[in-house]
């Protein structure tokens, strides 16, 4: 494991049936391949050395002799490679035959796992030849010339940093308590899972949601090699699945019914699976059945140390240490990370959006209605946060059957304001029907500059924050006359980093954007412009909004009167701000691992489109190492300094896996120091 990934795969040799000899050979050139490309650990499918369809003849000693003589091989084979093996073959313990799945590192066998769940319906008959694990008595054996012990009892394998994985075997997945739910409470980071699934239509697609959801549900890898050409098709066919998941979701699948053998890989974040299940209370719950860990026996035949755990029910779960390995290559980051985390793939956009808005009109709705008022109050500047609040304003009152005129949209130029967004504001506030306020701050601005004794040429934070704080005074007064609710416009990116004047247009009575990311904000306008509304003038307007660049305002324009306080020059980009947010707060992730995910995602990838529409869609920027480490270190030094705005936020409603609420997913002192974090950056 390096920087908290390991690379594991899932290979699909071509076998043929009962041909012991041919099968490890095509086996031994699959770890060959592996060990090359730095996979740590790979799985094959289920009775693989000798094959899965041999039926009556497991019966034949032949072929479980050769099935141990194919072992010899596969051991002498790997003793000088890293990379951990783990096959399927039959193994015969006293009077018992198992389908067993067998653990090979550097020679050694460092241990053997026999199948739990024997199917025994349609064309499956196992329990003909073997017996279930649950038939076992703990057994010590001596096989392919080394004394290995044979247990009913989960095991778990323990790699030389520390990875912990654990096996089962195909129909094991498919009970109704899967062996990979002990195994996974125990602390298996992954689970490997040896199998010979026959292809039928529609079993494919059930296979993916079974694999899918045990792995999001236990939050482990979850590794899948099945049986494909060269086994019998007497009766059924095999199209030979390899699958890679990381807690629910794809990394890998490999190509079905293909005539070549295939291995896939991919790199599981084991930090990230370990992150999740701390901060998962439920999942830590279920963890208390597992106790008295670390408690040791001694070794057997020079084998390694073999651990184990009491679970609370009185069964024991072994831990068998694996060996050290040799490799010294340098890490590299092989798979694709989402430069946009929060966003959802393209082809759920628009469904994601409608949730969105659905639950920030929800949330609004319920507060509006339990405080019996039928106005709110909220600023428009033309700009993306104020337009989305209006959105979520105007979808709420017609859903509560209440009249627009009811929301008091208020402009209020200031010293900044351009045409542009003035009349995007204007234009906007008629096409939506909603009743308009215009209040021009400059002149009481001014004043309180002269009462202060501050000189308006000097374009401080003085300067800019005077004007926020006289604009959210009069929401708030507004909203006393009108009897109304002041509703906020901030987002949850810039509650990140602090981007707000503090009691300015960082407070109001209910935050409808709070937990909503910048990067989501602008798809979320463009779809009401596309979808909820049929007024083709509003939604030129929203689609200019969209175009629109990201500023407070509170600085004079440039002298063709276009913004020139433009906030991403400032502050940096959002789309690396909302990545480093999501990292930072939904795994705790170390600046040095979030450095490494980044250049992953920006560095290394050339600008392209979403696979969306449009001219005014964003695109991936491209950022080089010190630009991801200069904006890094920025987020880390404000995301701390800036804790005490969070500290005080009005309520708002949670709408992707993090939020920023004082109340809720983030609790800091807001005299806590950025010492490490920044320390760390300034190490990259």
């Amino acid at each position: 494991m390096k920087s908290g990934f390991i690379k594991v795969a899932c290979a699909v040799p071509l076998v043929k049936v009962a041909d012991c000899k041919y099968n490890v050979e095509q086996t031994e050139a699959q770890i060959a391949q592996a060990e090359e490309q730095g996979v740590e650990i790979i799985v094959f499918p289920e009775l693989g050395i000798t094959s899965y369809t041999c039926q009556d003849l497991f019966q034949q000693n032949l072929l479980l002799d050769a099935s141990e003589a194919a072992v010899l091989h596969l051991l002498d084979f790997t003793r000088k490679l890293d990379v951990i093996v783990i096959v399927g073959l039959p193994i015969i313990v006293g009077d018992l035959l198992l389908n067993c799945g067998m653990v090979i590192q550097q020679g050694q066998i460092i241990g053997v796992i026999p199948k739990t769940y024997l199917p025994d319906y349609s064309e499956f008959y196992e329990k003909r030849w073997f017996a279930s694990s649950q038939d076992l008595k703990e057994t010590t054996i001596r096989y392919a010339g080394q004394q290995i012990v044979v247990t009913p009892d989960p095991q778990i394998f323990v790699t030389a940093d520390g990875v912990q994985f654990g096996v089962e075997i195909c129909e094991d997945v498919w009970a109704p308590v899967p062996p990979s739910n002990t195994l996974a409470l125990a602390g298996a980071d992954i689970i490997f899972n040896l199998s010979a699934s026959d292809a039928v239509v529609g079993k494919y697609n059930y296979l993916k949601s079974l694999l899918s959801q045990q792995s999001s549900r236990t939050i482990t890898g979850y590794v899948y090699a099945a049986s494909g050409f060269g086994e019998s098709t007497q009766d059924l066919a095999y199209a030979g699945n390899g699958l890679i998941y990381e807690k629910g979701t794809m990394l890998a699948e490999g190509k079905r019914f293909t005539f070549e053998g295939q291995m896939h890989a991919a790199q599981i974040d084991i930090e990230m699976l370990r992150a999740e299940r701390r901060t998962n209370s439920t999942y830590v719950n279920a963890q208390r059945q597992v106790n008295n860990y670390a408690k040791q026996k001694g070794f057997a035949d020079n084998l390694i140390p073999n651990q184990f755990a009491i679970f609370s029910s009185g069964s024991t779960i072994h831990y068998l240490q694996c060996l050290p390995c040799q490799r010294s290559d340098d890490f590299k980051l092989e798979r694709e990370i989402d430069p946009h985390p929060f966003l959802p793939d393209a082809e759920q956009l628009d469904e994601s959006c409608e949730e969105v808005l659905n639950i920030q009109s929800m949330a609004l709705a319920t507060r509006i209605k339990h405080i019996g008022s039928h106005n709110v109050v909220l600023g428009i500047s033309g700009g993306l946060d104020s337009t989305l609040a209006l959105l979520v304003c105007a979808l709420t009152f017609d859903q509560l059957g209440y009249d627009r005129k009811g929301i008091i949209g208020v402009t209020m130029p200031g010293f900044g304001t351009t045409d542009r967004t003035y009349h995007n504001a204007i234009g906007l506030m008629r096409g939506l029907g909603i009743t308009i306020k215009e209040i021009d701050i400059r002149k009481n601005v001014n004043q309180h500059f002269e009462d202060i004794g501050h000189d308006p040429n000097v374009h401080d934070v003085t300067y800019e924050n005077s004007q926020a704080r006289e604009r959210t005074q009069i929401l708030m007064d507004l909203s006393n006359k009108l009897g109304a609710l002041v509703v906020g416009t901030g987002d949850m990116s810039e509650l990140a980093l602090g981007w707000a004047t503090y009691n300015g247009d960082h407070m109001s009575m209910y935050g409808v954007n709070a937990g909503v990311p910048k990067t989501m904000i602008r798809f979320l306008v463009r779809f009401y412009a596309q979808h909820l509304t049929r007024e083709d003038q509003t939604s030129r307007i929203l689609m200019d909004i969209i175009d629109t660049p990201i500023s407070p305002e509170l600085t004079p324009a440039d002298e063709h009167g276009d913004i020139k306080q433009k906030t991403e020059d400032l502050v940096g980009p959002y789309e690396l701000h909302d990545f480093f947010l999501y990292y930072f707060l939904r795994f705790g992730f170390r600046p040095r691992k979030i450095f490494l995910l980044a250049k992953k995602a920006f560095a290394e990838t050339k600008p392209q489109q979403q696979g969306l529409e449009g001219d005014s869609l964003k695109m991936i920027g491209y950022y080089d190492e010190e630009n991801i480490k200069k904006w890094l270190k920025v987020f880390c030094k404000r995301f701390f300094s800036q804790q005490f705005k969070r500290s005080c936020l009005p309520d708002g409603p949670k709408v992707v896996s993090v939020s920023l609420s004082p109340r809720g997913d983030w609790r800091m002192p807001s005299d806590a120091t950025s010492r490490l974090w920044l320390e760390e950056c300034d190490s990259l």
